[in-house]
């Protein structure tokens, strides 16, 4: 324990001659008290802004650690269809799930996505049996089935966009037939949300959504992710070739204007609190549906500091996303869902 000097006790008044400051307005006063605070409060945050993603495994265990993501498992199909139950008890509108697939069942074309009865799509039927209420997003990208690694497939070390299109495209079919809600491209493969909208239309499936990962940046902030769905030791080479340049503002208004063009019912930034200019920028010129992806290794980085002492870890968990609201998103997939749904309602 650190020593600590008492705070002094209240004096009525200073022994000094203060002058005043002649002040007709001090913002200090709407601060002074927790009432004034929350009457004057601009950004609201509540459960409805929570999506909650999950990880999947095939396994006959519940539950095992991911490794990089302390307080995080992959959950097999039993346990997610729990917590699940569990999310929308605590009032969470929509999940989102991604799979760890077994490396006997990936290769080079992803074709382990296209099947009916993969992780994901039994998974999918599961959860919606048991809690039709609760929406689900479903990933579209070919990387957790894939021998590479990649959101596409290869020839070479050339990712191939239209042919990888047409495999997504069929991908995301086999997840609205399952039961999605919403399908989630996140390859950036160019065309992809017009030829997914063109496709889900014409086989009945118009009112699914279609949540574009409009700007999704090549990112060192994904690497517990790839842990947690077993393509950090897959992945060959890197994916800049598709991913954003950090670097670039104007060409996510690019990317987020043709998804819109193409279809898109709601876009998504990723990663977010590194990336909270391109959410303010997108919801200011768009003014759609604005999502964010608070990614594994945001969460890791608050976890371990927070695990070690350096920051109050439930502040920093509100205060990270006060922070995406405040940006403009109007929802947020994060790791924390479930314990700030929990704070939130036990806060009333």
């Amino acid at each position: 324990m650190r020593n600590v000097r008492p705070f002094p006790a209240p004096q009525a008044r200073l022994d000094i001659d203060t002058p005043s400051l002649g002040l007709t307005r001090r913002l200090r006063r709407n601060r002074k008290a927790d009432w004034s605070r929350r009457l004057v409060r601009e950004t609201r945050l509540t459960t409805d802004d929570l999506i909650w993603p999950l990880f999947l495994m095939d396994s006959s265990e519940a539950r095992t650690p991911v490794a990089w993501m302390p307080g995080v498992d992959r959950l097999n199909i039993e346990e997610a269809v729990r917590q699940s139950v569990h999310a929308a008890s605590l009032g969470i509108p929509a999940i989102a799930p991604f799979p760890f697939v077994d490396k006997a069942l990936r290769d080079p074309t992803g074709s382990e996505a296209l099947n009916a009865r993969n992780l994901m799509c039994r998974a999918v039927r599961a959860i919606k049996a048991e809690v039709p209420q609760i929406g689900i997003i479903c990933d579209a990208a070919l990387d957790p089935y894939t021998s590479h690694g990649h959101d596409g497939v290869m020839e070479g070390e050339r990712i191939l966009n239209d042919a990888s299109v047409a495999i997504l495209v069929q991908q995301a079919l086999a997840l609205a037939d399952a039961g999605a809600d919403v399908i989630a491209p996140s390859d950036m493969m160019d065309g992809r949300v017009g030829a997914m909208r063109g496709a889900l239309d014409a086989s009945g499936h118009e009112d699914v959504q279609i949540m574009a990962y409009a700007a999704k940046y090549a990112s060192a902030f994904y690497g517990p992710f790839r842990d947690a769905i077993g393509t950090n030791a897959t992945l060959i080479g890197d994916k800049r070739t598709y991913q954003m340049d950090p670097a670039n503002s104007d060409e996510a208004i690019a990317e987020v204007a043709l998804d819109l063009e193409e279809g898109a019912d709601m876009v998504m930034i990723k990663p977010g609190l590194p990336y909270l200019d391109i959410v303010a920028r997108v919801k200011d010129h768009f003014r759609v549906p604005t999502f964010a992806y608070q990614v594994s290794g945001e969460y890791a980085m608050i976890m371990a500091a927070a695990g070690n002492g350096w920051l109050d870890g439930e502040r920093a968990m509100i205060e990270s996303l006060m922070a995406f609201k405040r940006a403009g998103a109007d929802g947020v997939l994060t790791y924390f869902a479930p314990k700030v749904a929990e704070k939130l309602k036990a806060m009333g």
